[in-house]
């Protein structure tokens, strides 16, 4: 992994891709900031959400973070995207004139 693909922030998709709790240098990529900042803001008591410590290292639940971000609900699909790309059966043409001419 390069640098820039260490210190760049996490995308949109890639925060919803994330497990229950992540490592602080995941967080501090989520916030833009790097682990060392994030290290000093633990160590002022500023970090901008819980950040819980196990064994020598620390850990920040998920959903903290997300709400940190300022997003409060993860998109619930009923079908998996890719499954219902691949049935075309299931896809729905809503724009104007579009409509079936069986």
């Amino acid at each position: 992994m390069s640098a820039w693909e260490q210190r760049r922030s996490l995308s949109f998709s890639e925060a919803f891709d994330l497990p229950l709790s992540v490592d602080l240098r995941t967080a501090a990529r989520a916030f833009g900031i790097c682990s060392a900042t994030a290290y000093k803001l633990i160590r002022l008591g500023r970090f901008p959400c819980p950040v819980l410590r196990v064994g020598h290292c620390y850990r920040i639940p998920t959903a903290f973070l997300l709400r940190a971000l300022g997003i409060e609900e993860r998109p619930v699909y009923a079908v998996p995207l890719e499954q219902d790309l691949a049935d075309p059966s299931t896809h729905r043409d809503d724009r104007p004139g579009t409509e079936d001419r069986t």
